[in-house]
């Protein structure tokens, strides 16, 4: 069953075009990777999906609810969450509180309830640090809940990043490039995560990835964007094979 299905999704800008008549979608429950050479438009058709573009045409479809048009905030609250090919957590908070953090587009205590400290907000403030710290376990860092992310080294992270995204509860996580600046050990761990959020949790997911070790280990299914365009798609082993995949990564009789 279809999560995610986007249909001839356009990005252009200027007379730049980033993305051209783009169609493919995500089935629930797997993991899919999205792949090309650098400037194919991978990062561009995340930022599409998450509300940060709207696309120049196009149509995307969330759950059976169409994205197009709707503000980043309200796309998360649908249960889209991401991390960044450039991490972005809140350096001088601790591990803890950046997943805490994660959990706002949830929390339903608003400034009366933060200013009067009554009863309903401190029960939920109980519950988000309970789950914040659970979370953390999920991802092995709990015992680094009060170190500053700005301390941590860069693989854990990366791994904060991701438990930070699923304080939103999401369905769908888009990771950008999760294993970029990984160390061969930091990479072997991220791809057995990944595999454990997808069956424990029963998450879709949704990667950008140049490492092919990755993209091979844990890929349901593999789209192969270059110039914007889809080039193929299939699995792991037949992308893997295919020639105009082999040729846009070699630079052999590239096509536009």
């Amino acid at each position: 069953m279809e999560l995610l299905k986007a249909q001839d999704i356009t990005m252009e800008f200027g007379g730049l075009v980033a993305l051209e008549q783009l169609n493919f979608s995500v089935e629930r429950g797997r993991i899919f990777s999205l792949i090309g050479p650098n400037g194919a438009g991978k990062t561009t058709f995340f930022n599409v999906i998450t509300g940060f573009y709207p696309p120049s045409n196009g149509s995307i479809q969330f759950d059976g609810v169409e994205l197009v048009g709707v503000k980043p905030e309200q796309i998360t609250s649908f249960g889209i969450a991401r991390t960044f090919q450039n991490i972005r957590l809140f350096a001088n908070m601790t591990a803890l509180e950046n997943v805490m953090v994660g959990q706002h587009c949830r929390m339903n205590a608003g400034v009366w309830g933060a200013l009067s400290r009554n009863k309903k907000t401190m029960i939920e403030e109980k519950h988000v640090h309970r789950r914040a710290y659970d979370l953390l376990k999920q991802v092995n860092l709990h015992k680094q809940e009060d170190v500053l992310a700005k301390n941590l080294p860069y693989g854990e992270q990366r791994r904060l990043e991701i438990a930070r995204a699923l304080g939103t509860e999401p369905k769908l996580l888009l990771l950008d490039e999760p294993s970029a600046g990984m160390n061969p050990h930091e990479t072997l761990e991220l791809i057995k995560l990944i595999g454990r959020l997808n069956r424990e949790l029963e998450i879709t997911i949704l990667l950008i990835e140049h490492d092919m070790r990755v993209v091979m280990n844990i890929s349901d299914k593999v789209i192969v964007l270059d110039y914007g365009k889809k080039i193929a798609e299939g699995t792991p082993e037949e992308v893997q094979s295919n020639e105009r995949v082999i040729e846009a990564y070699l630079g052999k009789k590239r096509n536009r």
